[in-house]
C-alpha cells in the first residue's frame, strides 16, 4: 500500500470511534500496511538545529505514538522528526472512556486522554531496539504521572532513561489534562525542574538537546520568564504549542464543548501569535518548533515565517492521511522559492519582527 492509497482509505477510519481508529492505525503501521513515501527529499528544505541534521522540517508531534510502537514506519512516511510519547515513569491508564473526540466540522480534535501510555521501562526498551542510523530524527516527550509524582524527581529521572535512545527529549508541562501539570510552567516551578535536569544531565555520556513545549493558553506576560529561565537553564529550543482549553467562537461541531485541549485548524491562529512572540524574545537564542494546526504547506511555511525552524502536525494526520507529508514537503519547497529564498533557515522569523 501506498501512503496515497491509505489516505484514501481514511473516509472508512474516520465511521469508526477515534480511539478505536487510533489503535488501528498503530497497528497498520506496524504490519506495515501504510507503505513509505519515495519521493525524494528536496535540498532547500534539509536543516540542522538543535546540533541536529533534519532531512526536512516537518514533523510529527508527541501524542500520536505514546509508547513508540510505530517509529520506524511513521518515519518512512517522509518525516523529518518524528516525537514518540509523552512516556511517563510508570504505566498509567489514562482519563476514563470516551477521551477523544472528532470535531468534524471544524476539522479540529478535542482530547482528554491523560497521558496513557505503557511506562518508561517499555518505552525504552523499544527506542533501544530500533535500527541505528535512524531516516529521521527521534525525539522522546517525557511527563509525570497523575499520582505520586515528584517533578524535581521524575523529570531529570525520565531524561536520564530516555537520553541514550533520543536524539532530542521535550519536557511536557503543558498538557491540560494532567491535574496541576500547567502549573509547571511557572517561573519558579519551572526553574527548579530544570535546574535538577541540567544537574542530572551532566553526568550523562551523552545529552541530548532539551526542549520544553508550553501551553497555547499563558498571558503573554508570562512568556518572558518563560524564555529567560529556559536560556538561563541551558534548554535548546521550546515547542510552541501544546493543545488549548480555548473553545473559539467559531467552533460548529457540537462536540465543542467537550472538556480536553482542542487541536486542529482552531489553534492555528492563537499558537502562531504566541510563536512569533517566543520569536521576538528569544532573539536566536533557542531553537522554536511550530505546532498547532498545521494541516497544509501554507500553514507550515506561516509557522516558519513566524519562527520556527521546525514544524509539527498531528490533527491533519488523522483526517487527511500520510499522503499529507509529502503535500506539505513539496507545497513547502514551492513557496520557498517563489518567495526567493535559497533555504529554508533564510525564512525563519521574517514576518515576526
Amino acid at each position: 500500500m501506498t501512503p496515497a492509497l491509505a489516505s484514501a482509505l481514511m473516509p472508512l477510519m474516520r465511521g469508526m470511534d477515534p480511539e478505536r481508529a487510533h489503535g488501528a492505525a498503530l497497528r497498520a503501521l506496524r504490519l506495515g500496511l501504510t507503505g513509505r513515501d519515495r519521493m525524494p527529499d528536496d535540498p532547500i528544505l534539509a536543516t540542522g538545529a538543535l546540533g541536529l541534521r533534519f532531512r526536512n522540517p516537518v514533523g510529527l508531534a508527541a501524542g500520536f505514538d505514546k509508547d513508540a510502537v510505530a517509529v520506524l514506519p511513521l518515519m518512512r512516511l517522509g518525516f523529518g522528526l518524528v516525537e514518540a510519547g509523552t512516556v511517563t515513569p510508570r504505566p498509567q491508564a489514562g482519563n476514563p472512556r470516551p477521551r477523544l473526540f472528532r470535531l468534524e466540522e471544524d476539522r479540529a480534535v478535542v482530547n482528554r486522554m491523560g497521558f496513557n501510555n505503557g511506562g518508561l521501562d517499555a518505552y525504552v526498551a523499544r527506542l533501544a531496539a530500533l535500527p541505528r542510523p535512524l531516516p529521521a530524527v527521534l525525539g522522546a516527550n517525557i511527563g509525570i504521572n497523575k499520582e505520586g509524582a515528584d517533578p524535581e524527581r521524575d523529570y531529570p529521572a525520565l531524561y536520564a532513561a530516555v537520553a541514550p535512545h533520543a536524539d532530542y527529549v521535550t519536557l511536557n508541562v503543558s498538557s491540560p489534562n494532567t491535574p496541576g501539570l500547567r502549573d509547571l510552567q511557572g517561573e519558579a516551578r519551572l526553574t527548579a525542574i530544570l535546574s535538577a535536569v541540567a544537574e542530572r544531565r551532566a553526568g550523562l555520556a551523552k545529552q541530548p538537546p532539551l526542549l520544553v513545549k508550553i501551553a497555547p493558553d499563558l498571558a503573554e506576560d508570562a512568556l518572558p520568564a518563560i524564555v529567560e529561565a529556559c536560556i538561563a537553564q541551558g534548554v535548546a529550543g521550546i515547542i510552541v504549542s501544546n493543545t488549548t482549553i480555548a473553545r473559539p467562537s467559531t467552533l460548529r461541531s457540537p462536540r465543542r464543548a467537550e472538556a480536553g485541549g482542542l487541536s486542529g485548524p482552531p489553534l492555528f491562529a492563537p499558537s502562531t501569535a504566541m510563536l512569533a512572540a517566543v520569536h521576538r524574545l528569544a532573539r536566536g537564542r533557542l531553537v522554536l518548533v511550530g505546532a498547532g494546526g498545521v494541516g497544509s504547506a501554507e500553514q507550515a511555511y506561516a509557522k516558519i515565517r513566524a519562527g520556527a525552524s521546525l514544524v509539527q502536525i498531528y490533527a491533519a494526520l488523522a483526517y487527511e492521511g500520510p499522503a499529507l507529508i509529502p503535500d506539505i514537503r513539496r507545497g513547502l519547497a514551492a513557496l520557498l522559492r517563489r518567495d526567493g529564498f535559497a533555504h529554508i533557515s533564510d525564512a525563519v522569523g521574517v514576518d515576526a519582527a
